[in-house]
């Protein structure tokens, strides 16, 4: 009788971890994506560039970022590595931060080429094949000319692929 008991139990428990592990497992896949590709917003004190940008996870947390902003007399083209980490018990909320350059081509002057550290948030919404996402991207100017700014962000909006 207790061995049987035991057992009951046993199965019970057994069941709960499957069905928990199970659950997790699938709100994980509906809130992961392999790639991304929409549009993006950079904004400088002096600039806001629009354009394309796109994402690619080369793993779980290791994520390749490439903005192509336009604005009336420049552009600019932003190459990002992003560490990403799941907030607990948020599916779909990430926290990310990586380092990345910059080369901004602006008419009449030269190259201004910067590096970018960043910080931001990704969100994926579950069922929605739709990415948002915002970070801080100060930048740090590597040439001769330009100024950093640290009042400088970053927005995306991105249609999510592989969810």
């Amino acid at each position: 009788m207790l061995t049987t008991n035991y057992t009951l139990k046993m199965k019970k428990l057994l069941l709960v971890f499957v069905l928990v592990t199970l659950g997790n497992l699938a709100v994980k896949a509906q809130t992961n994506y392999r790639a991304a590709l929409g549009l993006g917003i950079d904004l400088y004190d002096d600039f806001t560039f629009f354009g394309a940008s796109g994402k690619y996870f080369f793993s779980d947390n290791h994520v390749g970022q490439a903005d192509l902003g336009f604005e009336d007399n420049a552009t600019i083209a932003t190459f990002l590595y992003s560490f990403h980490k799941e907030f607990f018990r948020a599916p779909g909320l990430r926290w990310y931060a990586g380092v990345g350059p910059s080369i901004l081509f602006i008419k009449d002057t030269d190259n201004v080429f910067v590096l970018r550290p960043h910080l931001g948030i990704d969100f994926k919404i579950d069922s929605v094949p739709f990415v948002l996402n915002f970070d801080w991207r100060p930048s740090v100017v590597l040439s001769n000319e330009g100024e950093g700014q640290v009042a400088a962000f970053g927005f995306g909006l991105q249609f999510a692929f592989n969810n």
